[in-house]
């Protein structure tokens, strides 16, 4: 297990640096978010588009664990980002999860008509109003980011994007640093693209681990990052979070890192972002 990889930022969130992503689970999300939590997660992410808020609400409850020790996320989908629509969808996500308050609440896309000031405006409502501990976005460019940060009356806490050694993020972490934010990796194994890399087998192998263990404690090793890898086998659940055991070198991070390529990118709607800084 690997609860001893927090992550913070200068406003005072503290975020497990491996939690489960739950994109795409389906039926099984609520077995497999349970067998999450018995090995020793404490970071579920889910969204409302994703339709696995309610698998991770009774897993949630089943599990024993104290609310308190969980950190969970949701979302609010790019269509839903006027101020009564944003409410609405926030309301409908609780009611799913059968919770109060979700610790880090989300906008999950922009959108080219998006009404950045009300929006924001909405988002910080709900951190106000005691729905959300935290507030944040996900899949913003850094224009984006710089600009909701400068609209919103809330401070932003976390970016959600996708991060893994075949795309590089460097100027978006960097822009994290520089406004305190936790980056949120998803898709950190880049949907298995990078599961038979041979760097990345050649570290594994000499490390005694996995390549998923590898490319995820590279990403963890980085300051301010957090991934959210998911996965429907309990095995591999269990295998994801247990990366505490070992370390990276500086060479091998740099050989990592030097994996980065021009398609390395997995997820991309068309219409959602104009422009990726890569």
């Amino acid at each position: 297990m690997s609860p001893s990889l927090p992550r913070s930022s200068r406003h005072g969130v503290r975020i497990p640096a491996i939690g489960l992503g739950t994109g795409g689970l389906g039926e099984d999300c609520a077995e497999i978010v349970a067998a999450a939590l018995a090995a020793g997660y404490r970071h579920i992410d889910t969204a409302r588009k994703y339709g696995s808020e309610r698998g991770v609400g009774g897993a949630i409850r089943a599990a024993g664990v104290p609310r308190s020790e969980i950190f969970l996320t949701t979302k609010v989908s790019h269509e839903h980002l006027h101020a009564g629509d944003f409410e609405r969808s926030t309301q409908a996500s609780l009611q799913a999860l059968g919770l109060d308050q979700v610790d880090l609440l989300l906008v999950h896309w922009p959108a080219p008509d998006m009404p950045l000031p009300e929006t924001m405006g909405a988002l910080a409502q709900m951190k106000r109003r005691g729905l959300t501990r935290h507030i944040g976005v996900a899949n913003f460019n850094i224009a984006l980011l710089d600009e909701v940060i400068s609209l919103c009356p809330e401070p932003l806490v976390a970016l959600q994007a996708e991060y893994h050694p075949y795309l590089d993020q460097s100027k978006v972490l960097a822009a994290c640093r520089r406004h305190g934010l936790v980056f949120i990796a998803y898709c950190p194994l880049a949907r298995g693209r990078l599961l038979g890399d041979p760097v990345i087998g050649e570290i594994a192998r000499a490390k005694g681990r996995t390549a998923a263990q590898v490319a995820l404690r590279w990403l963890v090793q980085q300051d301010g990052v957090a991934a959210i890898p998911g996965s429907s086998s309990r095995e591999r659940v269990a295998e994801n979070i247990d990366i505490s055991g070992f370390a990276l070198t500086d060479d091998e991070m740099k050989r990592i890192a030097a994996l980065a390529r021009r398609n390395g990118r997995v997820v991309n709607p068309v219409g959602r972002v104009s422009a990726w800084d890569v």
